[in-house]
């Protein structure tokens, strides 16, 4: 270690390879030699909500209306059922069962079970569809920010006042604020951060059943019907058919997080086992995360009927109380901010771990830099060049991309069907049958492959109806043009 210091800062410069051998407390140490873990089912609940609960909730009042009360239902019902059980299956690969080795990232877990060759696919599919979860979630916090700003214009001026806001600013400064968070050195050090980010959710999502519950009881709940949307002069049978198969995406979006399990897992304390631990998360998350859905999804279709918005605070079904509306929107907004943290730092891990094995004598990339914080100089700031110069340009990418595309339900639908069947499904299934030896057709073989391919035909569905939505509101679409 070597020591600079003046009279205004000190900067301590650490070498990773030699202050690893100065650790003399090897209670501090897990069982490969790492830092000591401290997750708990707490912290990994939080981590799940903070992934799942996200900008999803907010249009399955949509879906439900397209799909109706029996389907919409059985939908929301089928995923998370769906959802619980191949995430416990994949919790069960986390360790080697022949030598107990962790598998530190979900691709790697896919390697060492399934084969080199699998995991490369695996890895391709995860982190484009993280890559796309963190412009979905940009986009999502611009629309809740500058909602803020047009619930503020509709209150002042009336309902039907012109009030055009551009997203754009919003994203940058997202951007800004983000590249800041994404210096937080790996996930081991968002439990805090997905707490609060947890509470948002439960916040704003209380809001939007609150508010679709009043508008009920007091009488003004639209019509509804157990077929959804109904076929008419203003919409044709091939126009329901694509918004039913947009609504799937949508739904099977809202429950997605296996491509950061294994991650989220590796969060957790050795003893009592991780697997153990997950599950009870698993449920904990799932439920409460269902039970929410369930309100959102049909006390939001009770509440508009036909007409329900794609998003259910950002799409100006309430006006009033316009405070409430801009609270719950804050909410949506601190809640995101939160879940970028969650999706990117697998991507950051992946990429600076490479790096570290491709240049492990560069000190660029190596050598972190302690710089001490405030006047008592108890709190250090750790900086590391690489993950400074690339983090920030990560950053920068992905908002430049949100900026243009901006399409809300069809982007939610396209990443739910491209993420949902081969990290939640596809992956946990063969994996299961390769480590338990199950024969094929075997009744166990058989259910599996049925819920496999069941998925996969919902997946298909979904890909369709946003591409098909995406193809309507391109021809329409004007770069960087303010929304009304």
């Amino acid at each position: 270690m070597a020591r600079f210091e003046d009279q205004n800062f000190q900067v301590d410069v650490y070498e990773p390879s030699l202050e690893i051998q100065k650790v003399a407390n090897t209670a501090e140490l897990d069982d490969d030699g790492k830092s000591s873990r401290k997750g708990n089912v707490w912290t990994a609940s939080a981590h799940i909500i903070t992934a799942i609960i996200g900008s999803g909730v907010l249009s399955l009042a949509w879906g439900v209306a397209q799909l109706g009360w029996i389907a919409g239902v059985t939908t929301l019902a089928v995923f998370s059922g769906i959802t619980f059980y191949t995430s416990n299956l994949l919790t069960d690969c986390y360790r080697s069962p022949v030598t107990g080795k962790r598998n530190y990232t979900y691709m790697e877990a896919v390697k060492n079970n399934l084969g080199g060759r699998v995991s490369i696919a695996c890895g391709m599919v995860q982190y484009a569809y993280l890559c796309g979860m963190i412009i979905g979630y940009t986009i999502t916090a611009s629309i809740s920010m500058a909602a803020i700003t047009k619930s503020d214009c509709f209150h002042k001026r009336g309902h039907e006042a012109p009030c055009r806001v551009s997203h754009n600013p919003y994203m940058i400064a997202l951007g800004i604020f983000e590249i800041f968070l994404s210096q937080i050195p790996n996930f081991h050090k968002l439990s805090m951060l997905s707490v609060v980010a947890a509470i948002m959710s439960f916040g704003y999502s209380s809001i939007g059943v609150g508010l679709a519950f009043a508008k009920v009881i007091s009488g003004q709940g639209k019509r509804t019907t157990l077929s959804g949307v109904e076929v008419g002069i203003s919409l044709s049978a091939a126009e329901k058919t694509w918004r039913m198969f947009r609504a799937l995406g949508d739904i099977a979006f809202a429950y997605t997080y296996s491509q950061i399990l294994i991650e989220i897992q590796d969060t957790l304390k050795a003893t009592p086992p991780e697997n153990q631990v997950m599950k009870k998360a698993n449920f904990m998350a799932v439920s409460a995360t269902t039970a929410f859905y369930m309100m959102c999804g049909c006390l939001g279709y009770a509440a508009f009927g036909d007409n329900a918005p794609g998003n259910l605070l950002t799409g100006f079904g309430f006006y009033e109380p316009f405070w409430l509306v801009d609270l719950a929107n804050c909410f949506i907004v601190v809640h995101l901010v939160g879940a970028y943290q969650v999706f990117s730092q697998p991507i950051f891990s992946a990429f600076e771990s490479w790096a570290s094995k491709k240049w492990s004598n560069s000190k660029f990339i190596t050598k972190e830099y302690l710089i001490n914080i405030g006047i008592v100089k108890k709190h250090k700031l750790r900086i590391n060049l690489l993950r400074m110069i690339w983090r920030t340009l990560f950053v920068i990418i992905s908002t430049i991309l949100a900026m243009v595309m901006p399409f809300f339900n069809d982007i939610l639908a396209l990443l739910g069907a491209i993420g949902y069947w081969p990290l939640t499904v596809y992956f946990p299934i063969q994996m299961y049958i390769a480590k338990g030896k199950i024969g094929k057709w075997s009744w166990r073989w058989l259910v599996l492959q049925v819920i496999n391919l069941v998925c996969l035909l919902v997946a298909l569905a979904a890909a369709c109806g946003s591409i098909q939505g995406l193809n309507k509101a391109l021809n329409t679409y004007k770069p960087f043009e303010a929304k009304e």
